[in-house]
């Protein structure tokens, strides 16, 4: 007879809730009847070890954590800034959050015992300061120009300087294959810690709404407001259900990525149809959206005219996401491994620079390889295959 794990009934229970996973999924993980499952959250038996360790690995908790005498204290949930009426944040949300989370509180208490200094910006800015101001103080101390990118791909020279300044970014689309991020439910999140910033950005999005993203979760950082983002990129002239401090990081993030010299010195014909306003966004990295937004805001456009390249931009945009879809495929279809690089994808997901630091822990033997394989969701036999692509 299969041995019993003699766990804790409510805190088997709070596991399963707090991982937002329905009573019949995680019955089905193990493949016993729901009333099973029931009968062991209320203290009438308990499952195998076997059962125990399977649902552990579900909900992204420790297995030891079903044996304590009570409920621990979990992190605690981040301010939620997203749109009035959006959906309750799903099993993946949760999880994503809860591992950076995880991270991050890692990393500070780190830097914090090391007596690293505190990064100077987190907190510099305020809702009562102006998000020129802001925005001006984000590309000067990141010390990047939007009219000047020196890649054509934005959003890297953007990590890479922010991580350059102690702000470690965090970039994924899914948890593993069977459970991925919805970018409509959550885009982004910051959390403001003035010994390690942490941005997460969705990846299931394009690079473009995916920068937009990623400025203003730091414009998130710069005033201190920790919490969750979704509806990035919303038309300013409609701010019904949007938080304040979501409005904010949205003025702050157009003027760092589309500054008014750049639509202002842009060719008459910049907005003549919608070709001409991909075009040009591309030139800066950000959407034909973002940037009809902007012009319209700035009064370059008439709202008319912004109604009327809306829709052609909507269709263009369509057939831009075609393109990118069949060269997605046929890219796949060359690679030899049959998808992505897994380590380039936890690599991203990790963040360069939280990845380089837990490496150097390890290998410093400041910490043990079942920690550093846990921070990195990478076994320690393939470290080396992880760091292989932090030089590409």
């Amino acid at each position: 007879m299969a041995e019993r794990a003699f766990i804790t009934a409510k805190v088997f229970k709070w596991a399963r809730e707090s991982a937002k996973m329905a009573e019949e999924i995680a019955a089905l993980k193990i493949t016993v009847p729901v009333e099973k499952l029931r009968e062991w959250e209320k203290g009438e038996g308990f499952p195998t070890i076997r059962q125990a360790q399977k649902l552990a690995k579900a909900y992204k908790r420790p297995f030891a954590l079903f044996f304590l005498p009570d409920i621990p204290n979990d992190f605690q949930p981040l301010q939620d800034f997203r749109i009035t009426g959006s959906k309750e944040l799903s099993t993946s949300s949760i999880f994503i959050i809860r591992e950076i989370q995880q991270k991050q509180a890692w990393i500070s208490e780190v830097n914090e015992e090391n007596n690293e200094n505190i990064v100077p910006f987190v907190g510099r800015f305020s809702l009562n300061d102006s998000p020129i101001t802001v925005a001006n103080d984000i590309l000067n101390t990141l010390n990047i120009n939007p009219l000047n990118y020196k890649t054509n791909n934005p959003i890297l020279e953007w990590i890479d300087k922010a991580e350059s300044n102690g702000i470690f970014i965090s970039r994924t689309s899914f948890i593993h294959s069977r459970l991925k991020l919805d970018s409509n439910e959550i885009q982004g999140f910051a959390i403001a810690d003035n010994y390690a910033p942490f941005v997460f950005v969705n990846s299931d999005d394009w690079n473009a709404p995916q920068l937009f993203t990623l400025i203003h979760e730091l414009a998130h950082i710069w005033i201190s407001e920790t919490g969750i983002s979704n509806e990035i990129e919303p038309s300013l002239k409609n701010t019904e259900g949007y938080n304040q401090v979501e409005l904010f990081c949205n003025e702050v993030a157009a003027n760092a990525l589309i500054p008014v010299e750049f639509i202002e010195n842009l060719n008459p014909k910049a907005f003549a149809n919608a070709k001409e306003v991909f075009k040009n966004a591309k030139r800066i990295g950000v959407s034909s959206f973002a940037l009809l937004v902007r012009a319209l805001n700035l009064n370059i456009i008439t709202l008319n005219s912004y109604k009327k390249l809306k829709v052609e931009a909507d269709f263009e945009f369509s057939e831009f996401l075609k393109r990118e879809a069949e060269k997605k495929a046929r890219q796949k279809q060359k690679e030899k491994s049959g998808g992505p690089n897994y380590f380039l994808l936890q690599l991203n997901r990790n963040s360069r620079l939280f990845t380089q630091t837990v490496l150097d822990a390890f290998r410093g033997g400041y910490i043990e390889p079942t920690q550093a394989s846990n921070l990195l969701n990478v076994k320690v036999n393939k470290f080396p295959k992880l760091e292989a692509q932090m030089y590409r």
